[in-house]
């Protein structure tokens, strides 16, 4: 079975800097660069199904970096946990994405963000002064927009920072499951696929949750208000987006609704809408539907002269 190479990239921060891991897939001089970005208490292992899935059905090669956001999984965590925040996460990207150029021209970039990772996407793609060594080309925005609904972000503070302490794997796992029914069907087998990397030994002996609790100190901080004013500058970055655009989501999602998606088809990059029956927050892009809409999306041979946005009607 084909598995990636764990790699890491130093970003500097208020306190010096940290490593942000990542997992690379593919031809590491291949200059068609996939990124690929988790969600808010994630790690960059979830995109394993559809790296190798990428790869089997790319007739060129593939470069696909699966970034740890710094906090999470086997990068640092940050000494102020206040950088906790997109700022912090796209500068980061940026360093690892000039870092990869760097190894190996990048001719070709493209993005899948799930969630918080979708924001990351937005920004980079939104913010034409960005030292990128090519425009992103394909944005996929998996269960997020510019409007994040009040009472998902309620709900995921009602757990985010409880890292808990397991007995095993498998307990951690079932934890988890309960907290994480909006990502849809899955069997105990595909599950437990996800749940591995979420975990790390403690030293007084069982597991615990593979992230940095502190990540969950400037979410707390927000409050309903702050979030809506954050929404006018997303949406001017999205408003930004040149990158042809699809959008990804689970048609029971709590975080992006229906009415923020169809605003989202209206104006900006006018992204291609793709739903999925029996899902919330967010689609884990496991199912074979899920991976047949991105790979599809990104491999497509249909020309994109000048790169410009198109419309679809989802």
């Amino acid at each position: 079975m084909t598995v990636p190479t764990l790699n890491y990239v130093s970003c500097p921060d208020t306190a010096g800097s940290h490593r942000m891991a990542y997992w690379l897939w593919g031809d590491e001089r291949a200059p068609h660069l996939v990124v690929c970005a988790h969600g808010l208490s994630r790690q960059g292992r979830d995109f394993d199904t559809l790296a190798r899935e990428l790869l089997a059905r790319s007739p060129q090669p593939l470069r696909i970096a699966c970034p740890d956001v710094v906090g999470r999984g086997r990068s640092d965590w940050l000494a102020d946990p206040m950088g906790y925040g997109i700022p912090t996460y796209a500068a980061d990207m940026l360093q690892l994405v000039g870092a990869l150029h760097a190894a190996a021209p990048v001719r070709t970039f493209d993005w899948v963000g799930t969630s918080m990772g979708g924001l990351i996407g937005m920004t980079l793609a939104g913010a034409p002064q960005l030292p990128l060594p090519v425009p992103v080309r394909r944005l996929v925005l998996n269960d997020v927009g510019p409007v994040i609904q009040w009472n998902a972000l309620q709900r995921i503070g009602t757990y985010l920072g409880q890292t808990g302490r397991f007995d095993s794997v498998q307990q951690a796992a079932e934890a988890m499951w309960q907290v994480s029914q909006g990502f849809g069907p899955h069997t105990p087998e595909q599950w437990l696929l996800l749940s591995q990397a979420m975990v790390r030994p403690r030293d007084a002996g069982g597991f615990t949750l593979h992230y940095d609790p502190s990540i969950a100190v400037p979410f707390r901080a927000l409050d309903e208000r702050a979030a809506a004013a954050g929404q006018a500058a997303l949406w001017q970055l999205y408003d930004n987006i040149c990158a042809r655009t699809l959008l990804l989501r689970g048609a029971e999602s709590d975080l992006l609704s229906h009415q923020t998606a169809q605003a989202m088809m209206e104006r900006g990059p006018k992204p291609r809408l793709v739903e999925f029956a029996g899902v919330g927050h967010a689609p884990t892009l496991m199912a074979p539907d899920q991976v047949e809409a991105v790979a599809s999306f990104l491999l497509s041979t249909e020309p994109d002269p000048d790169e410009k946005p198109y419309s679809g009607t989802g």
